[in-house]
């Protein structure tokens, strides 16, 4: 008689990661948030920052769990070179991310962490996207800010949204820029013995 199914936890509260979940058949059996310090360390690079940042949810979740289960954790970080834009809290910082940003390429980062806690077992990535921004006019970042849909987003922008006009040129993963690369994922779902 086989082992029944890992129970998939996923620890974020994010919809988009749930729907790029759905795209692939996978519905986590629960979702709980990780309560974590997001501060990137001093002189932090945004790679090892998503990284560190992932693996850190995991585990808060993981200790949780009671030794059942998968956990599954991402966080995903918008860079220009080395500085990390993170999600803005004001339209003014909103703003000053899109100026950045504008007619340039800029890097798109998401860490996946996943835990299998019976054993404790650990896998853990990296991907990268590369994101080119047309030159946006100034009445486009405006209307831009005015439809809210920067609220919440790494870098300000939501590239599955109103933004997807501002970007002529993608190099790497699509789903990594929405909130998670999906081959990625499955390949470690699948090594932790997840069924998909």
């Amino acid at each position: 008689m086989s082992d029944p199914p890992l129970r998939l936890v996923l620890a974020s509260a994010s919809p988009r990661r749930l729907n790029l979940l759905a795209q692939i058949g996978v519905v986590p059996d629960d979702v709980r948030p990780a309560d974590i310090d997001e501060t990137p360390q001093d002189s932090e690079l945004p790679r090892p920052f998503a990284l560190r940042l992932s693996i850190s949810k995991a585990r808060a979740v993981a200790v949780t769990m009671d030794g059942d289960g998968v956990v599954l954790a991402a966080d995903t970080v918008v860079a220009a070179g080395r500085r990390i834009l993170d999600k803005p809290i004001s339209e003014d910082e909103a703003r000053k991310h899109l100026a950045l940003l504008s007619g340039r390429r800029h890097n798109v980062i998401t860490g996946v962490a996943l835990i299998r806690c019976p054993d404790g077992r650990e896998w853990s990535r990296s991907v990268v996207t590369q994101v080119r921004f047309k030159r946006l006019s100034q009445s486009e970042i405006d209307a831009y800010i005015a439809s809210e849909e920067w609220r919440g987003k790494a870098g300000g922008y939501a590239i599955q949204g109103r933004a997807a006009r501002f970007v002529p040129w993608i190099g790497g993963s699509y789903s990594n820029v929405v909130g998670l690369p999906l081959t990625e994922t499955a390949n470690m779902l699948e090594a932790a013995g997840c069924t998909l």
